[in-house]
């Protein structure tokens, strides 16, 4: 029934010795250094809405940020987001602009039964405010 010879073992090609120096290498402090965009603590009212314009109107999530960076932000949203899947990210600031963008979901994981952190990339830099380069931030005041 089961084939224990490991010469014919065809399901598992043989890993490569790099690869597996690599992700070895990849713990939270090597991932950190390589970022391209520091990230900042942010609080802020945000708007997630599905990015095909076909869609836009289908739901609309509120959250708040947790960080955000000049290629990025994390969220906190109420429902799961799906990941993969492009998606309009309003930020709503009454003291600082931050521009409208277009970004796609890279991961989204349970907090706690109401709440979500996901992570987006934007497709393009934005630039931001210079009063929130200096630390965090609480603009949900």
């Amino acid at each position: 029934m089961f084939n224990s010879d490991p010469s014919q073992d065809t399901l598992r090609p043989d890993l490569d010795p790099e690869l597996l120096q690599s992700l070895e290498r990849q713990k939270g402090e090597e991932v950190s250094k390589a970022r391209m965009h520091a990230r900042v603590e942010a609080k802020m009212k945000v708007i997630v809405r599905p990015g095909n314009s076909s869609e836009a109107l289908r739901f609309k999530l509120q959250g708040i940020t947790a960080d955000l960076s000049r290629g990025g932000c994390r969220l906190i949203l109420p429902l799961p987001v799906a990941v993969g899947d492009v998606f309009r990210v309003e930020f709503e600031s009454s003291e600082h602009h931050i521009p409208l963008v277009f970004a796609r979901c890279l991961r989204c994981r349970l907090v706690r039964e109401d709440a979500f952190e996901s992570g987006f990339s934007f497709f393009s830099p934005i630039e931001l405010p210079a009063s929130l380069s200096g630390g965090s931030a609480d603009l949900l005041g």
